[in-house]
């Protein structure tokens, strides 16, 4: 066997003992190497770095084919292109997604219904970076060319848009950073809710809402003012046009008239 054959088949033996180690450690569920053998994360993982081997040789067809055999093997979809350093966990792995230009480094966990993809349809790197020791929990979302820091938690069913900053743990749709570790001391602490842009703004529109309502309330009530002593105008005259009103009536058509009815002729 050519010597860059056993170096290839070498290291390929300490990745999946690497793979296999991380989940004895990290599933406690995992009492034997039995029973790991039969997980189907790690089969996802193994049929995934062949595919990929073959990929970066840019074999055609044979990559896709085997990450689809792996898909409905195990309900994993990871591309062949995408790049998954040692010690990687899917735990149940039902539903998780992996795009194509999805980075994963070491140590990192993945839990089921966990979709790292993208946010349009441009070429280029357009899914996230997950750096080494990141847990992602169930059914959370990270989507774009986004960088998960070192030791970072993602929390369950969250939706990740933004980077997130080393040891820090993200919660929410959209996610927000609530807590960073020490990785020294491993003391977790709360970090203050930063405000927020986009509630602020809703805020802020809100209140400018209510202003406006109130404000055209007013209108309306003035102008409902003036229609209704406007029709009162009509409806009574005023004292004084009603006295000049009867004060013509009773006014002779023409002078003539009133010196003949005056004078008694």
């Amino acid at each position: 066997m050519p010597r860059e054959d056993i170096v290839a088949t070498s290291h390929a033996l300490t990745v999946l003992r690497d793979d296999v180690r991380a989940i004895m450690q990290n599933d406690p569920a995992a009492h034997s190497l039995a029973e790991v053998v039969l997980y189907p994360g790690l089969h996802a993982i193994v049929l995934h770095r062949a595919a990929h081997a073959l990929w970066q040789r840019r074999m055609p067809f044979l990559p896709r084919f085997i990450s689809q055999v792996s898909r409905f093997l195990t309900g994993i979809e990871i591309h062949p292109g995408a790049r998954i350093g040692r010690g990687f966990f899917i735990d149940h792995g039902m539903g998780v997604v992996i795009g194509e230009t999805a980075e994963i480094g070491d140590r990192v966990t993945l839990y089921q219904g966990v979709t790292l993809g993208g946010t349009g349809k441009q070429g280029g790197k357009r899914h996230p970076t997950i750096a080494d020791d990141v847990i992602v929990g169930v059914g959370a979302s990270v989507l774009g060319a986004i960088t998960i820091g070192a030791g970072a938690r993602i929390g369950g069913g969250a939706v990740v848009v933004r980077d997130v900053p080393p040891h820090a743990t993200a919660v929410g749709v959209p996610a927000r950073v609530v807590a960073t570790r020490d990785p020294a001391t491993g003391e977790t602490r709360r970090v203050e809710l930063l405000p927020d842009p986009e509630a602020e703004m809703l805020r802020n529109l809100h209140a400018r809402v209510r202003e406006l309502e109130t404000r055209l309330a007013e209108l309306e009530q003035a102008t409902d003012h003036h229609r209704r002593e406007h029709h009162s105008l009509i409806a009574e005259p005023p004292e004084d046009v009603a006295c000049w009103a009867a004060i013509e009536s009773e006014a002779p058509a023409h002078p003539r008239d009133g010196f003949v009815h005056g004078g008694g002729i």
